[in-house]
């Protein structure tokens, strides 16, 4: 185990990250988890607790040995340069705050890994996954539910957090909801008539009353609907239509910004609208359309096949 001296540190930086900078508890734990392990392997590595002198005499070579250890843990390139910006940030605030010495963890690149395409659903399948998710349930107030939900996902480009984090208070829903998506980061959505129709049917259909700061979508007992019941719910539709496993929940998300761009949207308007902080995340969705577009060329061309 860590040392306590860097233990009380990390905790307080997390008490940073969470009361200064807005991170969200999900974040927050991930932090948590990565910078610990840092913690653990460097105590045991070095053969002793770590204080600020410690941590700030950490030298290039021992960070080489922590991310060999995470390798052969089987920790994946792109997991591994996440804990790494992690434990950077960690050392960004020591330095800040405590005036430590952070040059050798600070200049530590992370591993290269390729970024995976988003995998978004046809136009055609991901209307027919809304509709046919209605019948996937006995009960018609639960297929209501789950019909709306996934139409808000598709509809508004929303992550499922951010639908089941609606409340009774905003309906009925309004042209334009204001979202409160990662790290506290608030963004102006257009709600599509579609959306605003189906929660409007699941409302009047649900069972249960509601407060207004009740979460919008219930479970059969009243609850706070658990995002697993909308993931079982698209793992059934799609075996059912024949989609593929990336046909998720999330699927629907990149759906909305993939068939944005291929109907002219801008970069800018779609990165808005999907709460993205960088315009990098967003241009993955324009290698989709290129990929796209040139299997239609080569399947079109008369000298493409």
């Amino acid at each position: 185990m860590a040392g306590s001296g860097a233990y009380d540190l990390m905790q307080h930086w997390l008490v940073h990250v969470t009361a200064i900078r807005g991170q969200s508890v999900k974040t927050v734990n991930a932090y948590r988890r990565d910078v610990s392990g840092y913690l653990g392997f460097m105590t045991n590595h070095l053969g002793g607790p770590l204080g600020k002198s410690a941590l700030a005499a950490i030298t290039i070579t021992d960070m080489r040995a922590w991310m060999a250890h995470e390798r052969r843990r089987g920790l994946t390139a792109r997991s591994l340069a996440r804990s790494l910006s992690a434990v950077k940030s960690f050392y960004r605030w020591m330095s800040e705050i405590h005036g430590l010495e952070a040059s050798s963890v600070l200049a530590t690149r992370a591993p290269k890994f390729k970024a995976g395409l988003p995998h978004p659903v046809a136009k055609a399948d991901a209307k027919t996954l809304i509709t046919t998710a209605e019948f996937q349930s006995l009960e018609g107030w639960v297929g209501a539910r789950d019909t709306a939900v996934l139409t808000l996902l598709y509809g508004c480009g929303l992550r499922i957090s951010e639908a089941l984090d609606l409340t009774y208070s905003q309906t009925p829903l309004p042209e334009v909801l204001k979202i409160r998506g990662k790290g506290g980061k608030e963004r102006i959505v257009p709600v599509i008539p579609a959306a605003r129709t189906a929660v409007d049917t699941y409302l009047r259909l649900c069972p249960h009353s509601h407060d207004p700061e009740t979460p919008l979508f219930l479970g059969v007992r009243g609850k706070r609907l658990n995002p697993r019941q909308i993931q079982k719910v698209m793992e059934q539709v799609r075996m059912q239509l024949g989609l593929p496993s990336s046909a998720t929940p999330h699927a629907l998300r990149h759906s909305f910004a993939t068939h944005l761009l291929e109907a002219g949207g801008d970069l800018r308007t779609i990165q808005e609208l999907l709460g993205h902080s960088s315009l990098s995340t967003t241009q993955t969705y324009t290698a989709v359309d290129q990929a796209r577009l040139m299997e239609v060329y080569k399947k079109a061309h008369p000298k493409g096949s």
